[in-house]
This record gives C-alpha cells, structure tokens and sequence, in this order.
C-alpha cells in the first residue's frame, strides 16, 4: 500500500510563500506521474499542478507564475513552491500519486494552507 505524507502547510500572509512536500513509501514513485490537488471549503477538489515521471509539467491557469512543482526520485518527493499566495489559494492542500500502469490513484491526508492577513 502506497503511503503519502505531506508536509509544509500552515498560515500565511497574502504574498507570502509557502513550500508543500510529500514523501512517497514506495518506490514507484519513480514511474509515476504525481500531482497536488486542493479543495476549498464548499467546492470540488481540483488540481493544482502535475509532474509527470519524465518531468513535465502542467498548471492550473490560476497558480500559472506562481506555483512551481518539482520532484526528486531518488528521495521519493514531490515539492510544489507557492509564492505570492492570494486569499483564494486558502484550501486543504492533497498530494496525490498517479500509478498508470495499473491505474490506481494514491492519496496524501492533506495539509492545510489559509492565506489570511
């Protein structure tokens, strides 16, 4: 059973910047393609950012030039770095594991992110 745990949640000020990580316990993390998802309270989850095992990218129009995904697979790790967080950005923040080859979705807990003065 893949295990994911993030890390990195917390307050901050609009503007400010953040940076959200997720271990991976299992060592597909190399082959497959992750991604962080957030839902606020009372909408649908959604994704924020992906990266596939090659490493390409891809965004939610509204975290465009802000947000930045990463991974390292030798630590099993996927990063994504916010800055200039907004208000809106306010949501539980889910790393989640795409495992294409048998097609199996794996999620983190979540971490909550409030962006608040």
């Amino acid at each position: 059973q893949v295990q994911l745990v993030e890390s990195g949640g917390g307050l901050v000020q609009p503007g400010g910047s953040l940076r959200l990580s997720c271990l991976a316990s299992e060592s597909i993390f190399s082959i497959s393609t992750m991604a962080w998802y957030r839902q606020a309270p009372g909408k649908q989850r959604e994704l924020v950012a992906s990266i596939t095992s090659r490493g390409s990218t891809n965004y939610a129009d509204s975290v465009k030039g802000r947000f930045t995904i990463s991974r390292d697979n030798a630590k099993n790790m996927v990063a994504l770095q916010m800055n200039s967080l907004k208000h809106e950005d306010t949501a539980v923040y889910y790393c989640n594991l795409y495992w294409g080859l048998v097609g199996k979705d794996y999620w983190g807990q979540g971490t909550q992110v409030t962006v608040s003065a």
